[in-house]
């Protein structure tokens, strides 16, 4: 652990392996430079052969010595001396920071380096392939699964009171609901949609009327006059309870019936005046008034969100529920368009491609002023010990190579002093 700014850096794991390497090849570097000293003592006086290995074992000398000092002065004073221009990363860690800083944001953070390595690598595709195996697939709607079913039951009553009462009711309060309605229901009748609705209806109808004829009697029985006989009454309530069995059949099975369009031009009429005419918009509003005044809204409103909830959250909590399931064929076959179809895959990428560059170009900067932050709140010395610890064991080689090429130059300016 090491002191940073007043903060601790420990060393990760990394960190220790990287510092058992830079360890390993400082003994190394520095066994040659001990090897070539006790060469060039042993030799030192001798001639001829030995002549050429003790100028090579001083060369070796000087270039590992050189090499040394040359790698020690980028991370501190070598041998503790001040010597100028020595302990550079520590002096100069600010300037390396703005420099990383400015390195990155010009050569990796480019729209053209992002859009070119999100095409190469083809994320769509990838994607669809990924998914494409149902383990995988399963995978992503059970976790998804479990973070909506956790996110379902952190939401408690009050938060759908505070919804209703403080977002809800005053957008709906000041919004005009007449000409929606009225827009809304002439869009529905240019649809037709009001037809399904109307034959299911009187599918429901025909079926109850059939099969509650004796509610229908007594309904019809209390109506007539008191003085009616009895024996009037229930004959007169069977015709007319055949008839408007009969009847409510006829509209069933006509679709052009009269009454059907009737029915049409009642809707058309209220859609058009919900629009139109201030009377009926007045009524609507003091209707929508009422209906946003009345308490039963609120419980109302937190009662439908609790049976939902406990809906939607048994079945996303039972692996073999019937949301999973929809879920999980629902993404397989998207996965298997997304592998067939290359446009959609042209789409999906350049998406990813536009969203990317669209971080980039507004937090790409302060993305990688983190850089220099996180380096100016090291002091000299940490700056100096974590960059050595990536690239320290790599310097090394300079010394070592320092010292090898170091011993070739001795003997070859030897062999040139003795030539001449």
């Amino acid at each position: 652990m090491t002191a940073s700014g007043g903060l601790m850096a420990v060393d990760t794991a990394a960190d220790v392996v990287r510092r058992r390497a830079l360890r390993r090849m400082r003994t190394v570097a520095t066994g040659l430079l001990v090897l070539a000293a006790l060469v060039y003592v042993v030799t030192h006086g001798h001639g001829g052969v030995w002549g050429y290995v003790n100028a090579g074992a001083e060369a070796s000398m000087v270039g590992a010595i050189a090499d040394w000092f040359a790698v020690t002065a980028l991370f501190r004073h070598p041998m503790g001396l001040p010597i100028p221009h020595t302990a550079l990363i520590p002096r100069r860690k600010d300037d390396i920071g703005a420099g990383l800083e400015e390195f990155v944001g010009e050569n990796f953070l480019q729209e053209e380096i992002i859009r070119d390595r999100i095409a190469v690598s083809m994320p769509a595709l990838r994607i669809g392939l990924w998914l494409s195996e149902e383990a995988n697939a399963k995978r992503v709607v059970d976790e998804v699964a479990v973070l909506l079913a956790a996110a379902l039951t952190r939401v408690r009553d009050d938060h759908v009171e505070a919804l209703v009462t403080e977002a809800l009711v005053p957008r709906f309060r000041e919004e005009a609901i007449a000409p929606l309605l009225g827009t809304a229901l002439a869009e529905a009748l240019h649809d037709e949609v009001q037809h399904g609705l109307v034959d299911l209806a009187l599918v429901e109808l025909h079926g109850w009327l059939v099969d509650h004829q004796e509610t229908v009697a007594d309904v019809l029985g209390e109506r007539a006059p008191w003085w009616a006989p009895q024996a009037i009454k229930e004959p007169l309530a069977n015709r007319i309870h055949v008839e408007l069995v009969r009847w409510v059949a006829d509209i069933r099975d006509d679709p052009h019936h009269r009454a059907r369009k009737a029915f049409d031009d009642l809707l058309a009429d209220l859609a058009r005046d919900l629009q139109e005419d201030p009377a009926t918009q007045e009524r609507a509003e003091r209707l929508k008034l009422r209906l946003l005044d009345h308490p039963q809204v609120l419980a109302t409103s937190i009662s439908l969100w609790e049976a939902l909830r406990r809906a939607l959250t048994g079945s996303l909590e039972d692996p073999d529920g019937a949301v999973r399931r929809r879920a999980l064929d629902e993404l397989q076959l998207f996965a298997a368009r997304l592998v067939a179809d290359e446009e959609l895959q042209g789409r999906l990428d350049g998406l990813a491609a536009d969203a990317a560059v669209f971080v980039v170009k507004r937090y790409g900067s302060e993305a990688t002023a983190v850089i220099t932050h996180t380096i100016q709140r090291w002091d000299g010395r940490e700056a100096a010990h974590r960059i050595e610890l990536h690239v320290g064991r790599d310097l090394q080689f300079i010394r070592i190579n320092g010292t090898i090429v170091g011993g070739l130059v001795g003997v070859l300016i030897h062999a040139l002093t003795q030539l001449l």
